[in-house]
């Protein structure tokens, strides 16, 4: 009785600690976006290219609807959009990559 109410513990305090960690993550990567992406994305726009914004639609389109895909396109970069990788640590990239994800399927 009491070896499963100890596992129950255990599951529920990892459940709940891992969604906290992502609200925290999805705030980080939200300040790490306001600090050097809104120039070109801000509201989930796109001033230079604007057929590829950071909306769901376009995302989907530009199968750009993963965090890997993000997190590369951030890291490499492409086109006019300069490669992030060397200018911020991958768990800042990681958290922009999940507050993009995040906000386009809210719809920014």
């Amino acid at each position: 009785m009491y070896k499963m109410l100890a596992f129950f513990i255990l599951v529920f305090s990892i459940f709940t600690f891992s969604i906290r960690s992502d609200a925290v993550d999805l705030v980080a990567g939200e300040q790490v976006f306001s600090a050097n992406c809104t120039a070109c994305h801000a509201g989930g726009n796109n001033v230079i290219m604007p057929e590829k914004t950071l909306k769901k639609e376009d995302l989907d389109y530009n199968s750009m609807n993963s965090i890997s895909a993000i997190t590369m396109q951030v890291k490499n970069g492409k086109n006019a959009m300069p490669a992030f990788s060397g200018r911020l640590a991958d768990e800042d990239i990681d958290n922009v990559a999940n507050y993009v994800l995040s906000q386009s399927e809210q719809g920014w």
